[in-house]
């Protein structure tokens, strides 16, 4: 049965009223949520806010390196270290390495351009500092719903924004309704707030409705694998933050790693691979692998133990790519939209004031009794803010390196370095992008093979046994979340012309060619193993793959990062 019969046939669905929607229980969705608690409480308000979250828990899904910068923590709670916010590691020495195959240039600490400077910074975990918020949220009176995975936006006649619905719960994997089933529900607002994250799955749809990205440079976007380790006590540094460039990379491909030290001997590393990619050969999980075996790594996880590990896809278009974010009836938060700086390698931050300004422009808009109309106080707000101004010094970051790593090196400490001790902010110059990262990819003939490694299973892994300590978990049943608009795509094309990128750049092992029986090949999409990166959704070189919302509380659970 396809979604409309069975709403003909199980529906009405129930609906739930609130004043406000929020989808996604990020930093973006619950700063939004918490402002806006926080403001109406100031004036007397009642406002209710409703927070849906696809993970198992607020937190559960978060994937971030990560060094946070506390402005943002600083204005929604002034008092977070008595509240006991888990920012407990201040960054106490920054490093750039520039690495070869087998060694490493340092750069001088008086020539780090300023988005490498940390300091006043935190080493954290993203999903530590959310499931915190969260409690925030909740005791301000917020209702967070976990499990729950927003499947559809729904529109008024007007054709603003009304709300969203869940998913169907109890379907099998040919689209019949289970013993199990139960209708998915609709939750109504005044205003509706998508804060998915990195291409959102609802997100994408409502830019393409409004058209919100007309005019723009295609968002660009790179994939971010981490993991999360233990190491001797010996080697721990608490607070050093290390950045590379250069290896496993050749000099056309934009990539870099990160190595940060946590308290309790825990170190968080990863590697962040350009989804502009060229090679079809290339696979971002090998090439972290391979990254972790130089010895400037290396020395750090000898005789230590790999405790988790996770992939997420980031938006690094920067504010050229930025579409219009606001629109009938809702708005665009946090990385949904792109507002994440790849020069600083930070978004957290980002994400929570555009949540805060959000819910200012939306508790003025309650306040002067309108709803469903299009929240302009937001951008404007926007355009006024510290956040507008310092993605503006960094507008032109991914540009440079898609001439390569040198030029985006140079440029990058003229723009970063060089101008901002001349007194000058913004680059007087602006580069743009016309190319989607889906469109770069070679034919396989074209591009050399690239040979890795075998996993040794102490420093390296393979991905079943990375995907297995990420804790994901799908329910088998249910009909696959990974769609193909056409499914003779994969093999005819992708893999006639690409060597079949699929099974390379996805990071969980869900894509697979394997043999029929007469010989001839087929994909086998293994969705169990998701972990809700979206890399596919992206990169795909026929954007013949969409990825869907699963049913709720399935994917990763994170835990420590």
């Amino acid at each position: 049965m396809t979604p409309q019969e069975i709403l003909e046939q199980f529906g009405p669905r129930e609906s739930m009223e609130y004043d406000v929607v929020i989808v996604g229980a990020g930093p973006a969705g619950l700063s939004t949520a918490i402002k806006l608690k926080q403001l109406a409480e100031k004036a007397g308000k009642e406002i209710s806010v409703v927070v849906l979250e696809k993970g198992s828990e607020p937190g559960a899904h978060i994937l971030s390196g990560a060094v946070m910068d506390p402005i943002s923590m600083n204005e929604l709670f002034p008092n977070w270290k008595e509240l006991g916010a888990p920012l407990n590691q201040p960054v106490t020495a920054d490093e750039v390495l520039v690495l070869s195959e087998t060694g490493a240039t340092a750069t001088p600490q008086a020539l780090i351009p300023n988005n490498f400077h940390n300091h006043g910074n935190y080493v954290i975990s993203l999903g530590n500092v959310v499931r915190w918020l969260g409690q925030q949220a909740e005791a301000l009176g917020v209702e967070i719903f976990p499990g729950f995975a927003a499947a559809e936006v729904l529109y008024n006649d007007d054709g603003s924004v009304k709300g969203i619905a869940t998913g169907n719960l109890g379907i099998d994997k040919s689209g019949e309704p289970t013993g199990d089933f139960q209708l998915g529900m609709e939750l109504h607002g005044k205003y509706t707030i998508f804060a998915e994250g990195a291409r959102g799955h609802l997100g994408k749809q409502l830019i393409a409705k409004y058209k919100l990205d007309e005019g723009k440079d295609p968002q660009s976007y790179a994939i971010g694998i981490k993991e999360l380790w233990e190491i001797d006590p010996a080697k721990a540094k608490p607070g050093l933050v290390v950045h590379t460039a250069g290896w496993p990379m050749d000099t056309q491909t934009y990539g870099g790693g990160f190595l940060y030290h946590l308290e309790d001997n825990k170190v968080t590393l990863g590697f962040v691979t350009g989804l502009d990619y060229q090679n079809p050969w290339l696979s971002p999980f090998e090439e972290m692998q391979r990254w972790k075996t130089h010895p400037s790594i290396k020395q750090y996880l000898e005789g230590g133990k790999r405790l988790s590990y996770g992939a997420r896809a980031i938006t690094a278009g920067g504010i050229l790519s930025l579409p219009k974010f606001v629109f009938p009836g809702g708005a665009l938060v946090g990385c949904d939209a792109g507002f994440l700086n790849a020069a600083r390698i930070k978004g957290s931050h980002a994400a929570m004031k555009t949540g805060m300004l959000c819910a200012e422009a939306i508790f003025d808009a309650l306040n002067a009794g309108r709803q469903h109309d299009e929240l302009s106080a937001y951008p404007a707000s926007f355009e006024t803010s510290w956040l507008k101004e310092e993605l503006d010094s960094s507008k032109n970051f991914k540009q440079w390196f898609k001439k390569g790593m040198y030029v985006g090196m140079l440029m990058t400490g003229i723009e970063q370095w060089l101008l901002p001790k001349l007194g000058i902010k913004v680059a007087p110059w602006t580069i743009h992008r016309t190319e989607a990262d889906h469109t770069r990819l070679k034919p396989a003939a074209e591009c050399a093979k690239i040979d890795y490694p075998k996993p040794d299973g102490k420093i390296t892994f393979d991905r079943l046994s990375s995907v297995f300590v990420s804790n994901t978990n799908h329910n088998e049943h249910q009909p696959a979340h990974l769609t193909l608009k056409n499914a003779t795509v994969p093999v005819q094309t992708n893999l006639a012309k690409y060597a079949g990128p699929e099974s390379r750049y996805c990071p969980a092992g869900v894509y697979e060619f394997v043999k029929n029986d007469d010989n001839t090949d087929r994909l086998q999409i293994n969705a169990q193993n998701c972990v809700h990166c979206k890399t596919c959704d992206i990169k795909d070189p026929t954007q013949n793959i969409v990825w869907i919302t699963p049913e709720g509380g399935g994917g990763p659970n994170y835990a420590g990062m």
